[in-house]
């Protein structure tokens, strides 16, 4: 999964699954905000607290990176599928939506090239995602990871808005380079995305139609992966560590991938940023790698995904931690992969991407948890 990059990063996600019909309702009568939903309470672990109840969305294949829509009874996301007892088959990741009514999820990109990192527009009748399809109809070549493990950053990534209702697609973002990982403003004025544009991985704010461009970073490393505050005034996103014993020849590495147009993610932390680009604050000095954060709903907690107790496993739970970097809490404790976390708009519900409840090993599923 890029990383977004779709990090689904560590395991290649980002799938396919068929959502299953049915009840979304539980024992107690409460039901889930997204329609067809399967009550899945027996996957919740003994300590994950926070969880009052638990629904699975999606069933086989990879499936990552689900984003709420403005209303909050739909999710976008990407997925793959390798296993033709789910349906057609295809090898990269595709964009799909849940229906507010219920239903099997809707492909809305093309199915040309691959696509990453999807998110809802105000209003939520039009979605934005990175694809390559201008340049490319199959998918590219699978990284290779002889040398290690990297996430491709493929120049041919443009950033598309879809129209839901019309099906009418334009490229708003469509300089030859890296650009992705686009997310929206909850004021509806601003996105923000990762671009090569400047020669580095930087983070760049433009305005809904891909104009008034603006630099947010400018420091060495992968800056990507970020969000928005609630408030629309700061940013959180994940960067490359540079360990303090070895940073040139680390740096000189880094300089090197990049210019294979790959990026190495085993070390990350989290930091926070003005809009703007002022205020540039590290959040995490914990190891391995942590990434997809995401805001509480008041701001002041950012919630997220690491493997930092063991970072040569890809055992990711989910964490929460102050935006100061104090009061780290353990969210998760299923022994996979738990990532992807985002608040649903009225703060009531998460959803994210779990190993959890599989049908076979590395299977990737869409969850929603009733937070307490």
């Amino acid at each position: 999964m890029n990383k977004c990059l779709a990090p689904l990063a560590f395991l290649a996600l980002v799938g396919c699954a068929a959502q299953e019909s049915g009840s979304s309702t539980d024992s107690s009568g409460k039901g889930s905000p997204i329609a067809g939903a399967r009550p899945s309470d027996h996957l919740i672990q003994p300590d994950e607290v926070h969880f009052a109840h638990l629904w699975q969305v999606t069933v086989g294949g990879q499936n990552a990176e689900g984003y709420w829509n403005p209303a909050g009874d739909a999710l976008i996301y990407q997925r793959t599928n390798d296993d033709a007892k789910f349906g057609e088959v295809w090898p990269c990741d595709r964009i799909f939506t849940t229906r507010p009514g219920g239903g099997a999820p809707v492909q809305i990109s093309s199915g040309q090239g691959v696509t990453t990192c999807a998110y809802f527009m105000p209003g939520g009748s039009q979605v934005v995602f990175a694809s390559t399809q201008h340049w490319q109809v199959d998918c590219p070549p699978k990284a290779d990871h002889s040398k290690g493990y990297t996430w491709s950053i493929h120049p041919q990534y443009d950033i598309w808005v879809k129209d839901l209702d019309t099906q009418i697609e334009r490229r708003i973002i469509d300089q030859w380079g890296y650009d992705a990982e686009a997310t929206v403003s909850p004021l509806g004025d601003r996105m923000v995305f990762t671009s090569t544009r400047s020669g580095d991985i930087e983070l760049w704010t433009c305005d809904l139609n891909g104009g008034d461009l603006k630099q947010v970073t400018h420091t060495l490393g992968y800056d990507g992966g970020a969000f928005f505050s609630h408030d629309g005034k700061r940013l959180v996103f994940r960067c490359t560590k540079f360990s303090a014993e070895n940073r040139a020849a680390e740096e000189a590495t880094y300089r090197q991938l990049r210019s294979e147009w790959k990026v190495r993610p085993q070390a990350m932390d989290l930091f926070v940023i003005d809009a703007d680009g002022k205020n540039r604050t590290q959040v995490t000095d914990l190891g391995g790698a942590s990434f997809a954060p995401y805001f509480f709903p008041d701001d002041q907690r950012i919630i997220f995904s690491s493997n930092h107790r063991d970072p040569k496993q890809r055992n990711f739970d989910l964490f929460a931690v102050n935006v100061d970097g104090s009061n780290l809490e353990t969210l998760t404790s299923y022994s996979g992969f738990d990532s992807f976390p985002m608040f649903s708009p009225d703060g009531r519900y998460l959803v994210f991407a779990s190993n959890r409840g599989g049908t076979v090993a590395g299977e990737t599923n869409l969850f929603i948890a009733e937070w307490k």
